[in-house]
């Protein structure tokens, strides 16, 4: 557990450890109490809690936060992110230092409630959706159905593919003042926050590896094993397609998307990658629709498709609710289940248990009044200062700015009197609640514990042998000392939450025995718009190195005076100015000195040509492509925005800037080389690069190999093309045009020359799946083959500028034929032909 720890085995060692967890107990005992989880209903620690700071407790102060550093560090090069309503840009994830702390006595009693809960509103959905027995025979008001916009009247008796309506539920938690766990919300919608918990759990238990194994933690991986292969069964083939159906990377919770679909092994898309075919769901992939048998969706129901639902939604796809009425395809969860998610139902579910089930419930929840019932609206009114009014059907409360529940007692009397007429007028739309102030837990600040309100998000999937628990669940605590609500765009933190055993736990992973896989070798599936992701990245990646090479060799002292004297150096550096005006990267108007333009090039976030800008445009593509990149290479991509976005304050900081994020730039390189399976995708990456290398090097011997080039030029060149040491090895001769551009173009053994990119680009082309059955070379092969045939036919001697000029806008014709061919959108997307080829 470190040096704090070994220091804390002696008696000695262990005394101000033990004086430290003693003072913070005296000081958390001493704040105002309401139900906690540190502190037992007879003012004592749990003995959970004892257990756990008697081991932290022995680590030294700087341990621990060197400990909590190295977890911040983690999430900081992970990039794990979110995004708050109203946000612009995503948000470094706050994780809180401690875990929840739960024993396994307290756990087993929310998890039985849990379970029943789970299948209680399964039956709930199964019959609003299907024989409405409960509305006809009057336990359930129609209106209080009917008035949710998550309610949806074209997936009325249509029986759910694959046999059941909820495949995973969650349920939020807290402890009431009786010291019962409470039941806060349901989430049958698109339960959020199972992809956080898993890595909640990974940061923690790293930063407290020893600590976490002695807690006898048990761990998360059999719950989304179990879940995983629920989903699996739940298709109508034996290998099914898996895909985990996203709004994009501007969603809140996108990082959680691309998390669960890489540890999972499923498919990330989007609505625009799916298209109806035959009456199933198919995925546009570099080979043509491939067909889907699963979604596991993180878009709201009424977005799912714009032909019988939300017509301005373009989240969704056409024609999705009829392959369901049709069977062809599970979705998880089916669409409408949101319904259950309204408060107006509360206050029905304990009498529904007992209809239902033939028990009562055993986890209650908030004491709720639908005020769309005259007994109920005329109870809230009577108590309208004892009760806080919160939304029917949505978070807030009509009429009213606030995110959360109204108290009529804080509202002026004008406010109070609209409340009143509000819900006399539309009772439907309001319920009234029980105040029930949020149980707390500890929470770590300035070296001290402190309580915090939480709310905890428990997991439920739906398995064969019935419903499973994630052990843990998703924390979510206030910052505020009295909350009444939590939510990740108020100001919250997360926090690990570890269910503590008396018995060692089991190791299960998400790894499958060897002898249980059938051996496999195939290229897998990947989606037009993943392949179009990868292909900008590369150029972003590729155009943002251009920009700085130029910027070095801008500010290389080797632009000072030569022998073709202090004329040619400025002629040379009006040129790379030239260049970078074209490129975007400063304006028309820069007239400072070199290391100012320099600087503008690198980091000016307002050029849309800048190093900084580019890197930035790549790492936005990146986002989109989270479950496809490694962490080392996410890492890069990063620190190489952070390094660019942070000021030069000299010209020797400029040179330092741009090297070193070239530096990083192959590293990434290296990464993508080295560890990317040669499937399409890193086809595409490796496509992007090439094209935009190629197109770059031309340009660059448009500039400065021009038909009367002197020394000068055609050595920036040979610093732009990293090609001093092949030149001078090879002749031994100050720079020559000829030979300048043989090398820069034509030379095939170069790997930064021109023949070279297109020569690769040659193989990657010839290697992706044919679109058509007729046989025949495809547009861009046919391109690509001219352009070959003409470099390997060229002279050096004869290359004229013109001849380059024709060269680059016969790459970027290349490069659009590549786009339009495997990265079709709207209707060029569907592809009617039978396609051959590997995804």
């Amino acid at each position: 557990m470190g040096e704090g720890a070994a220091e804390g085995t002696s008696e000695a060692g262990r005394a101000p450890g033990q004086r430290r967890v003693a003072q913070w107990i005296r000081d958390y005992s001493r704040l105002p109490g309401i139900p906690d989880e540190f502190l037992g209903p007879d003012g004592a620690p749990r003995a959970v809690w004892t257990r756990f700071f008697d081991a932290f407790g022995a680590l030294a102060p700087d341990e621990i936060e060197r400990r909590f550093a190295m977890a911040d560090r983690h999430l900081r090069e992970a990039g794990v992110t979110y995004r708050a309503p109203g946000d612009s840009a995503d948000r470094l994830w706050p994780l809180s230092h401690l875990p929840l702390l739960i024993d396994e006595a307290d756990w087993r009693q929310l998890t039985a409630g849990i379970k029943q809960r789970a299948e209680l509103l399964e039956l709930v959905l199964r019959d609003i959706y299907g024989e409405g027995r409960l509305v006809a025979e009057g336990a359930l008001p129609a209106a209080a159905i009917a008035g949710s916009a998550e309610y949806l009247r074209p997936v009325c008796g249509v029986p759910p593919p694959g046999g059941r309506y909820l495949s995973i539920y969650a349920a939020d938690v807290g402890r009431g003042p009786d010291g019962r766990w409470w039941v806060l919300g349901d989430r049958t919608q698109a339960p959020s926050g199972a992809g956080y918990a898993l890595e909640n759990r990974l940061v923690l238990s790293r930063a407290f590896a020893d600590l976490y194994k002695s807690m006898n933690v048990p761990r998360v991986a059999p719950f989304f094993e179990a879940f995983r292969d629920s989903l699996r069964a739940s298709a109508d083939r034996d290998e099914p397609r898996i895909g985990v159906l996203s709004p994009g990377s501007f969603s809140e919770t996108y990082f959680e998307h691309a998390t669960l679909a890489r540890y999972l092994g499923f498919l990330l898309v989007e609505g625009d990658d799916l298209a109806v075919s035959d009456n199933r769901i198919h995925i546009r992939t570099v080979a043509g629709l491939k067909r889907l048998d699963v979604l596991l969706r993180r878009v709201d129901s009424n977005s799912l498709d714009p032909l019988e639902l939300d017509a301005a939604s373009r989240l969704g796809v056409p024609g999705l609710i009829d392959a369901l009425r049709k069977d062809g395809v599970v979705v998880a969860n089916m669409p409408g289940s949101g319904v259950l998610e309204a408060r107006a139902l509360l206050g029905f579910l304990p009498a529904l248990s007992r209809r239902l089930l033939g028990e009562e419930l055993k986890m209650p929840h908030i004491a709720t009044w639908w005020c769309g019932q005259r007994s109920a609206r005329d109870e809230v009114l009577s108590r309208l200062d004892e009760v806080a009014i919160g939304g029917a059907y949505r978070r807030g409360v009509p009429g009213f700015d606030s995110n959360g529940p109204v108290l009529a007692s804080e509202l002026d009397a004008n406010g109070r009197q609209r409340l009143i007429d509000s819900i006399n007028t539309r009772g439907m739309d309001y319920v009234g609640q029980e105040v029930v102030r949020l149980s707390t837990m500890p929470v770590w600040e300035q070296g001290q514990i402190t309580p915090r309100p939480f709310v905890l998000r428990v997991f439920a999937a739906a398995t064969a042998d019935g419903w499973t628990i994630m052990p843990g669940g998703f924390c979510r605590i206030a910052e505020q000392a009295d909350a009444r609500a939590v939510s990740m765009g108020d100001g919250a933190r997360a926090a690990d939450v570890w269910v503590v055993s008396g018995k060692q736990v089991s190791t299960a992973t998400l790894l499958p025995a060897t002898d249980k896989v059938r051996i496999r070798r195939i290229a897998g599936v990947l989606p037009s718009r993943a392949a179009d992701n990868l292909f900008w990245l590369g150029r972003y990646l590729e155009r943002a190195e251009a920009t700085l090479r130029l910027v070095r060799a801008l500010s290389s002292p080797m632009r000072g005076p030569n022998k073709g004297g202090a004329a040619a150096s400025m002629q040379s550096a009006e040129r790379i100015q030239r260049l970078l005006v074209a490129w975007g990267a400063i304006s028309q108007s820069s007239r400072a000195a070199h290391g100012r333009i320099a600087a503008e090039a690198l980091q000016n976030a307002d050029r849309i040509g800048s190093a900084l800008s580019l890197v930035r445009a790549a790492q936005r593509t990146a986002t989109s492509l989270r479950e496809r990149l490694s962490p080392d290479a996410w890492q890069v991509i990063t620190e190489m925005t952070e390094r660019l976005a942070y000021g030069v304050e000299d010209d020797d900081g400029v040179i330092s800037a741009a090297e070193l994020t070239l530096q990083e730039l192959s590293s990434f390189a290296g990464l993508a080389q080295e560890n990317m399976n040669r499937a399409a995708g890193w086809r595409f990456l490796d496509i992007g690069r090439r094209t935009e290398r190629a197109i770059n090097t031309t340009r660059f011997a448009r500039q400065f190999a021009y038909d009367e080039a002197g020394d000068e030029d055609l050595d920036v060149l040979l610093t732009l093309v990293d090609c001093q040491i092949t030149y001078r090895s090879r002749y031994l001769l100050a720079p020559i045009l000829a030979p300048v551009r043989d090398l820069a173009v034509l030379d095939g053994y170069n790997p930064r020359s021109v023949a070279f990119q297109v020569a690769t680009l040659n193989e990657h082309i010839a290697a992706l799946p044919s679109l058509k059955e007729h046989g025949l070379i495809e547009r861009p092969q046919r391109l690509a083959v001219a352009v070959q045939a003409m470099l390997a036919t060229a002279e050096a001697e004869k290359l004229e500028v013109k001849t380059l000029f024709a060269l680059e806008q016969d790459l970027l014709s290349l490069s659009e034929a590549i786009g339009l061919h495997y990265f079709p959108h709207g209707p060029n997307a569907s592809r009617p032909e039978k396609l051959t080829g590997l995804a």
